[in-house]
């Protein structure tokens, strides 16, 4: 029979083989929110108030 370290391959190699159509779509969704995320920062940074304390939680 099987041992375990032959089902995770197995199980590893099922995973890749399905996620490689959803890998562009993933690549690309990441890059967005990285952009995002480095835009909020340079906002955040060059905004001389700083944040609205009321508008803090």
């Amino acid at each position: 029979m099987f041992g375990l370290s032959e089902l995770a391959l197995i199980l590893l190699v099922v995973v890749v083989v399905l996620a490689v159509r959803k890998l562009p779509e993933l690549t690309r969704s990441a890059g967005k929110a990285t952009r995002i995320l480095k835009s909020e920062k340079r906002a955040l940074k060059n905004d001389p108030e700083g944040p609205d304390p009321a508008q803090r939680h």
